[in-house]
């Protein structure tokens, strides 16, 4: 997916302030968009907050109905410095992208695309999925790892377990003595968490790790954290320091909770570039505008590349 971002720094506040003895939660409303037909809406980044740990880029796809005809398609687009994340709910979307990765991602599945030096790829939903539901974020890359080479991952299977009358699926990092086969190049973790079967749960409780800091995106329904109601597209930005966190969830809700080790690097990002210096992401506009090798070609695609906006510098 693409972005049409001002240019920006990653954010430095990494605390909540403390009221009453007790650390206040961040409302991050998420701001509706249209990617490749399909509306999303953009909760990372805003302009009160722009990273959680290495994530630097949340888009909640869905639930649409796709009729015949009317699904998402976007165009070869480029990527560097990041990893393109997408968590699949509901329906199916074919992946390709220059490197000759050619995969349909399935709900319960994680397409995981390092960009690195570039890489450029296209995102279609199939006609016969008959809805789509997903979640794509972005990973910034660490400095050491800028320019690494590019690749692609796809991870059918994913730890998974209940208790406590929740379901839990572990899309990346650590938690609960899981561990994810997902690649990564950050202290970084996502979760995925629903009540089994239909009933609610109140409370459930996480154990969070102090030098994380994390965010909750309310997927489906609504939810309750330590008492505080959050709805569908609500970005609950919960800070760094925490060790626990209460939840309340209603039998047809679902989260996807979010952490890692703040960011020290300072990046970039524009468009759909991230970079840690503006001279780089210059010169990946200047790459993709002038078709270099860099990017590549994806020779199944039939229609045009995605354009760049102009530049700001």
């Amino acid at each position: 997916m693409s972005t049409h971002e001002t240019p920006h720094k990653v954010s430095s506040s990494r605390d909540c302030p403390v009221i009453d003895g007790r650390q206040a939660i961040s409302r991050i409303a998420s701001r509706e968009a249209d990617v490749g037909g399909l509306p999303i809406h953009r909760a990372l980044p805003t302009r009160h907050r722009r990273t959680i740990g290495a994530w630097c880029f949340l888009d909640h796809a869905g639930p649409s109905i796709l009729r015949h005809g009317q699904g998402m398609r976007v165009g070869p687009h480029p990527h560097t410095c990041l990893q393109t994340f997408t968590w699949m709910l509901q329906g199916d979307v074919h992946h390709r992208d220059s490197l000759g990765s050619d995969q349909v991602i399935r709900p319960g599945e994680v397409n995981l695309m390092t960009a690195g030096h570039g890489i450029s790829h296209t995102e279609e939903s199939l006609d016969s999925a008959g809805g789509l539901h997903a979640a794509q974020l972005w990973i910034a890359l660490p400095w050491a790892q800028r320019d690494i080479e590019p690749r692609f991952d796809h991870y059918p299977e994913l730890p998974k377990w209940q208790r406590d009358g929740a379901s839990f699926t572990l899309l990346v990092g650590a938690a609960e003595g899981q561990r994810a086969p997902t690649l990564t190049f950050s202290e970084i973790v996502a979760l995925d968490i629903q009540p089994a079967g239909n009933q609610a749960i109140a409370p459930l409780s996480l154990t969070l790790e102090a030098d994380f800091e994390y965010g909750l995106m309310v997927l489906e329904g609504e939810a309750a954290l330590d008492g505080e109601r959050f709805v569908v597209d609500e970005l609950a930005y919960l800070g760094r320091g925490r060790d626990s966190l209460t939840l309340d969830l209603p039998a047809d809700s679902r989260v996807l909770l979010i952490g890692g080790v703040p960011l020290t690097d300072e990046i970039l990002m524009w468009w759909n570039f991230v970079g840690h210096s503006r001279e780089a992401i210059i010169q990946a506009q200047r790459d993709w505008e002038s078709a270099a090798a860099r990017f590549g070609t994806i020779p199944e695609w039939q229609g045009e590349r995605l354009r760049a906006p102009p530049l700001p510098w």
